[in-house]
């Protein structure tokens, strides 16, 4: 079990900092997110999820559609969340960046360039201070504390309403979430528990809103449903996916059919499968996050993504 989860961890660095490095003003971010996923198979891993590029005041849950055409532009806060699981032991992980380049239309508004690395470096600080918390007999509740005190240090936020959250085999939320603020939880860590810490850092408001659009999808229960293609598709997700998170672009790419999105409305209309909705900043400001995933050990953690 630990081999997988090490393997997993391993190659979500990499990746991640491959990804890094190959984010640029003008791409698509569908080009980015097949280079994720590609290198994660590449690697002899499977996506946990569909790689989440989420930008600006888009928060967490974006993935591209198919022939998405959305691009990355210059002065932009992009968040690149990724998994892998080998054998369903699953990595998690998220980093953000400030991209490089122009902004002749001024779609920066207020933000520049050091006003976005600070949100990152105090994500990444916030995180760090979480993991030097985390060992056997913590109060869960205390890491959303000492998460919450780093930010206000820096004069930002945190997102109250987005967590950490705990992981088992094939289950990337397996019913343990982490906060990023201070909560009376009282539910105290385990040496073995595998857990993903993840910080959101804003100077908005600190609270996400469902927008309209879901791209990620996850099989909930068997439903009858009176569409062939609806039924063909949902047998996919139970054999290929199971119950980890998947994307419609992948259903496409393998069923070759425009139908998939009407099967899809079918599925989720007859809570066969549940939708994860875009999240979107409350007030429009701009958000950065950073993540790893760790396994608690007897003195403290192992950081398996850094």
């Amino acid at each position: 079990m630990i081999e997988n989860y090490i393997k997993a961890g391993k190659i979500v660095k990499d990746v991640r900092e491959l990804a890094l490095k190959k984010v640029h003003e003008g791409m698509k971010v569908l080009d980015l997110i097949n280079l994720i996923e590609g290198e994660i198979i590449k690697r002899g891993a499977l996506p946990a999820f569909p790689c989440n590029i989420s930008i600006n005041e888009i928060t967490a849950h974006y993935t591209s559609p198919p022939n998405d055409l959305t691009l990355i532009n210059g002065g932009d806060l992009v968040k690149i969340d990724l998994g892998a699981h080998v054998d369903g032991f699953i990595a998690d992980s998220a980093i953000s960046v400030s991209v490089e380049g122009d902004d002749p239309a001024g779609k920066m508004g207020p933000y520049k360039p050091q006003i976005q690395e600070e949100m990152i470096d105090t994500a990444k600080e916030a995180l760090n201070t979480a993991i030097s918390t985390i060992k056997p007999g913590v109060e869960v509740g205390k890491i959303g504390e000492e998460v919450e005190k780093t930010i206000h240090s820096r004069g930002l936020k945190p997102v109250s309403n987005l967590t950490g959250h705990s992981m088992e085999q094939w289950i990337l939320h397996s019913g343990l979430s982490i906060p990023n603020v201070k909560e009376k939880n009282h539910h105290k860590l385990e040496e073995g528990d595998v857990l993903a810490i993840e910080p959101f850092v804003t100077d908005g408001v600190g609270i996400v809103s469902d927008m309209k659009d879901a791209f990620i999808f996850r099989f909930l229960r068997d439903r009858p449903v009176r569409m062939i293609q609806a039924r063909r598709i949902l047998e996919k997700i139970k054999t290929e996916y199971k119950i980890l998170p998947f994307a419609q672009r992948w259903l496409e790419d393998k069923n070759q059919s425009s139908k998939s999105s009407i099967a899809l409305r079918q599925l989720i209309s007859s809570r066969a499968v549940y939708p994860y909705h875009v999240l979107r900043e409350k007030s429009g400001a701009r958000v950065a996050q950073a993540e790893h995933t760790v396994i608690i050990e007897s003195d403290g953690c192992l950081v398996i993504t850094e």
